[in-house]
């Protein structure tokens, strides 16, 4: 994606290595200990936005049978908030 699209990911790591709430070998060395609340970067935008879009009925379910039909739905959706923002008009 770097290359073509000029987009850089960053995956986040959990502090405990991913291994809260799994199960283990009882001769494998416990995980470590992690406080009960930890902020996961960037974490918030994702959630954010996905409350945005659930806001919209054709996406609150899956109701679409091809993908290409989702994405399509999602871009408009985008689009609609967008266009609220800008305009300043209520949602």
């Amino acid at each position: 994606m770097r290359d073509n699209l000029d987009v850089r990911i960053e995956v986040v790591t959990r502090r405990d290595g991913g291994k809260r709430g799994t199960w283990v070998k009882a001769s494998a060395p416990p995980p470590p200990p992690v406080p009960g609340f930890m902020l996961v970067q960037r974490r918030w935008m994702i959630e954010r936005t996905f409350a945005w879009l659930g806001k919209y009925r054709r996406l609150s379910k899956d109701y679409e049978y091809l993908a290409a039909t989702s994405e399509n739905v999602i871009y408009l959706a985008m689009s609609m908030i967008l266009l609220h923002r800008i305009t300043g008009a209520p949602t």
